[in-house]
């Protein structure tokens, strides 16, 4: 063939003739070209279009069950299907050119941004397509090659909407059920009241609808390409930004598989590598670590290094992530469908306030997502995340009338706002957590990680300005300049004196994600230099030609060495955080004036303007069959 083309520049016109080539038989290799030809006058320039495309209309998982991918809702399920996109790619590229440039020009061509943040921005974006990603048709049937099948079957013991899920495998010949409180819309006949606990509220169940414009599929990501495990959801926090901001209804549907999960139950045993324990892999009020490996959907926390159930951070995360986009769509049928799972998240954590204070304590394990870093007492980081949490709890509860669980959100939120203080706030600070170990007053980069959505969602701020404002200081000036003057970007910990915090892998890691996390943090205090001065520090060492060649492959973590860990990984996304903080001609849903009320008066919401609306992202279009009649 290329002996053929280097003759004269083009193929055999006889064999093209030829007519349609047969398909290859499994196995059998063949080789194929095309070729143009055009005439160019001197000085001119010509443009020619190619187009290469293949149709893998199925996904299959290990387990056996397989689904159409998302374009086979517009193209089918024939493999032929190759050819009609690679027509309307060439018929088309030049519009989505068009439109890309329309969404990306306004960043590029504002010149109060450093020009590798528009660089980085844009890049990182990466991760969505080569992150492993799985994007499904909702309405596509589950196959099943293995004998494993997943069956919903309703009950109508109370005026509860319940099911259960029972996992059959014709392997084992075992059955394992697990309650789920939900079923699809097409089921539901008119509004009945979901009760958990405290909770109330008139809504649909939680799962799939009818409406067009709400189908949007489902959709799975890798935490990273070494981590094969789907939506890991500590890890989603920092990076949902990202679809937040660009795919709204994406992260929306996200956040319903999540919600359905913590309302169910998987009574199978796993084993606990770290601790050598036992326990179940799914504990009902929970928020699953994953939504899998092997049968995503079906078969959760396909990690199992700890017992995820005990850890601290992950449901907190999702009421501060369900509020947030909430509050930035202003879809109120969404918050009514995940309402019932943000109530019983927020009850579930209770068993971890042994003392009644307000505040949740860590149990002497690495219990959050840095998973080797040991926590005591009352930490930095998941403090935040809870106060930050029961703030947001309280405010959707009035949102959605449920008077009764903002009062209990805000009862206890006070409470634990001055203990969390009193333990850990050191006058420049707040201390990794209140133990007496060795790096219980070390400085962590994320130690306002509830902060970072407090201000993200439009909230009031969980702490002074000037308490704010301090620890960010001290952050950029230890963890981040003195670590190869601010070159590398923000250590996770840092000791007091000016010495990295050896304790574990984590905490002398330089984290990339939560870099840019608390960079977005910063951005939102009115820290806009030491922001981008914080965050450069990844572009130096991962993007930049003078970096360590990371680009395009963004790792979770890098030493001050830089031996990284973790290719291709997630949470860099990140990154669309500080987009979000910096995004200012868009307004956010105005939260309910919840009096958070009796707190210190000194307490300044800087994260607001005048009329306090907070201006953030776009409001999407509310979904036809919303629970409630919004103006939209």
């Amino acid at each position: 063939m290329w002996a053929t083309m280097v003759q004269d520049g083009q193929f055999d016109q006889e064999n093209y003739n030829k007519g349609p080539s047969m398909p290859s038989s499994p196995g059998e290799t063949h080789c194929a070209a095309v070729s143009a030809t055009a005439w160019v006058e001197p000085h001119g320039k010509c443009t020619v279009a190619f187009s290469v495309a293949w149709s893998s209309p199925k996904i299959k998982f290990c387990k056996g069950k397989s689904y159409n991918r998302r374009y086979t809702k517009y193209y089918g399920t024939s493999k032929m299907a190759a050819k009609d996109l690679v027509h309307d790619s060439l018929t088309n590229y030049m519009l989505w050119e068009e439109d890309i440039e329309k969404w990306q020009n306004p960043v590029l061509r504002d010149d109060g941004l450093p020009e590798w943040y528009k660089f980085t921005l844009f890049n990182e974006l990466y991760f969505l397509v080569a992150g492993g990603t799985v994007w499904i048709d909702s309405d596509s049937p589950a196959e099943n090659s293995s004998g494993i099948k997943s069956i919903i079957t309703d009950s109508t013991k109370s005026n509860k909407t319940e099911a259960s899920i029972v996992h059959r495998s014709a392997l084992n010949g075992s059955d394992t059920s697990a309650d789920d409180p939900s079923r699809s819309a097409s089921e539901e006949e008119g509004e009945e009241s979901d009760t958990f606990e405290n909770c109330t509220v008139n809504s649909k169940p939680v799962g799939p609808t009818n409406n067009d414009d709400d189908d949007v599929g489902r959709f799975l990501y890798l935490e990273g390409v070494e981590y094969i495990m789907w939506c890991t959801y500590d890890v989603h926090f920092y990076a949902s930004f990202a679809l937040l901001e660009l795919f709204p209804q994406i992260e929306l549907s996200i956040q319903r598989d999540f919600a359905k999960a913590v309302l169910s139950e998987d009574t199978r045993k796993v084993k606990f590598l770290a601790e050598g324990n036992s326990g179940i892999r799914k504990v009902k009020g929970a928020v699953p670590h994953d939504l899998g490996t092997h049968d995503p959907w079906h078969e959760m926390n396909a990690y199992n290094i700890h017992d995820t159930s005990r850890w601290k951070d992950l449901n907190p995360k999702f009421v501060l992530q369900v509020y947030r986009d909430f509050a930035a769509t202003g879809n109120l049928s969404f918050a009514a469908q995940v309402y019932p799972a943000v109530c019983a998240a927020i009850d579930y954590m209770d068993q971890f306030d042994r003392d009644n204070d307000g505040l949740i304590e860590n149990d002497g394990f690495p219990d959050q997502t840095y998973d080797t870093w040991t926590v005591h007492g009352i930490s930095a980081y998941c403090g935040s995340l809870w106060l930050a949490a029961l703030q947001a709890a309280a405010a959707m509860a009035l949102q959605l009338g449920d008077q009764s669980f903002a009062d209990k959100c805000t009862h206890k939120f006070i409470k634990g706002k001055a203990v969390f203080e009193e333990k850990l706030w050191n006058g420049e600070y707040f201390n990794y957590d209140s133990g007496s170990s060795g790096n219980s007053k070390s400085i962590q980069a994320d130690q306002l990680a509830g902060q970072w959505y407090t201000a993200a969602s439009g909230l009031p701020d969980l702490f002074s300005g000037e308490k704010i404002s301090s620890a960010l200081q001290k952050i950029y000036d230890f963890n981040v300049m003195k670590v190869r003057g601010g070159r590398m970007g923000a250590v996770n910990g840092m000791h007091p004196n000016g010495k990295v915090d050896e304790t574990c892998m984590q905490s002398r890691e330089i984290w990339t994600g939560v870099t840019y996390g608390a960079a977005a943090t910063m951005i939102h205090a009115g820290m806009k230099e030491q922001a981008f001065a914080t965050a450069e520090g990844i572009f130096t060492a991962g993007w930049s030609e003078e970096g360590f060649g990371y680009a395009f492959q963004t790792p979770e973590g890098w030493t001050m060495d830089g031996h990284f860990r973790s290719l291709i990984y997630m949470r860099p996304l990140s990154i669309w955080g500080m987009q979000w903080a910096l995004s200012t001609s868009k307004t956010i849903l105005k939260p309910p004036q919840i009096n958070l009320m009796d707190r210190t008066p000194h307490t300044v919401n800087s994260s607001h303007n005048e009329a306090g609306v907070k201006k953030i992202a776009a409001k999407a279009k509310c979904f036809g069959n919303a629970v409630f009649h919004c103006s939209c």
